[in-house]
């Protein structure tokens, strides 16, 4: 699993690949909310190269989108490989998280909100 993140403007964007587990997220949500202590607020979480995600990982990914918001902050998933969606989609995580289908179309609604 690695991060990286690239900032356009005033959003950050965090692209992940590889997988997200019950091994390997607590560091990983260590790490994503360590952007949002270091004061950012408008973050887009590619995951274009994201493999799998599992039940732990879809709590990170909550995580970071309830801390961006208690800093009137906001996040916007894009990119996702059709099985990730899947996973996001019968979690019912699709009714509750903002996702589009590429990076520039996240960072556009994040640069305008």
């Amino acid at each position: 699993m690695s991060l990286s993140s690239e900032k356009i403007g005033e959003v950050l964007v965090i692209s992940a690949s590889g997988q997200i587990n019950s091994a390997n997220a607590a560091a990983v949500e260590s790490d994503l909310l360590a952007y949002v202590d270091q004061g950012e607020r408008l973050c887009a979480l590619d995951l274009s190269g994201l493999d799998y995600i599992s039940s732990a990982g879809l709590r990170v990914v909550l995580m970071l989108a309830k801390r961006l918001k208690q800093n009137s902050g906001q996040l916007i998933l894009c990119s996702l490989q059709p099985h990730v969606h899947e996973v996001f989609d019968i979690s019912g995580f699709l009714a509750i998280l903002t996702v589009v289908e590429d990076r520039g179309t996240a960072v556009a609604r994040l640069s305008a909100a």
